[in-house]
């Protein structure tokens, strides 16, 4: 089996012999990128940049894409061009701040360095995914209520994304974000009331740990995101928002 450091080594070499000179660099980020990368659990995320993004393109690429998720089992990397990159900082906000504070270039110069996030925009980006979030975790408890299996895996898939939803909470709270997941947790239940172990319930059910009464603790789970956006509303207001409404009254 090879090892995460081999895989982005061959794949940046068959990208490279592929694509030629359309490709200006290759981006590696994630948990591969801020030092938390687990070998059996953990993806290898990927942002390619391109000269060219066209069809014509992007179908010298497809072989290579085949192999790295057809055979390795990895997710597709993102495709930009350079422009588009600098021109999806408002609606990307949550993924390209992550990128800049944890990313590790694998080839070509350094296409984040520079690249400015609008705080207020990743504010309402928070919100809109968590509120996402929310609306399916409990269109899943109404479909599985009543199947443990079910609600255990959905639970445990969506923690991932909740943790980084976490994280970005804290930054839009002007705190410094923990390093460690407990952490984030337990600052996130001091400021929010959210309560933590629900958070940590999800990971244990990630890593295959079994639980009892998961139906209960979903429905905690439920509870604690709405204590979230709630707190979200309250501590960051929808300050753009507010003063229009004001300029209406």
């Amino acid at each position: 089996m090879q090892s995460s450091e081999e895989k982005l080594a061959e794949f940046t070499r068959r990208l490279h012999e592929a694509a030629g000179n359309n490709l200006q660099s290759i981006v590696l980020y994630g948990s591969a990128a801020r030092g938390d990368f687990h070998e059996r659990r953990s993806d290898l995320n990927l942002l390619c940049v391109l000269h060219s993004a066209k069809a014509s393109a992007l179908a010298r690429l497809a072989r290579v894409i085949h192999w790295w998720s057809g055979e390795l089992k990895e997710p597709p990397p993102q495709f930009f061009t350079l422009d588009e990159l600098r021109h999806s900082a408002d609606v990307f906000s949550i993924e390209l701040l992550d990128i800049g504070q944890n990313h590790k270039v694998l080839f070509g110069r350094d296409p984040i360095a520079g690249l400015e996030v609008p705080m207020n925009l990743h504010r309402i980006e928070i919100e809109h995914d968590l509120r996402v979030l929310l609306q399916k975790l409990r269109i899943h408890f109404v479909h599985y209520s009543e199947n443990e299996a079910q609600l255990r895996e959905v639970y445990a898939k969506s923690i991932s994304s909740m943790t980084v939803l976490l994280r970005h909470v804290l930054i839009a709270f002007g705190e410094d974000v923990p390093a460690d997941r407990t952490h984030v947790y337990r600052r996130i239940e001091e400021l929010t009331g959210a309560d933590a172990s629900v958070f940590e319930l999800g990971r244990a059910l990630r890593d295959n740990h079994p639980s009892a009464e998961i139906s209960r603790a979903f429905g905690k789970y439920l509870e604690a995101v709405a204590d979230v956006i709630h707190a979200l509303e309250a501590i960051v207001p929808k300050s753009e928002w507010q003063r229009l409404k004001r300029a209406r009254e």
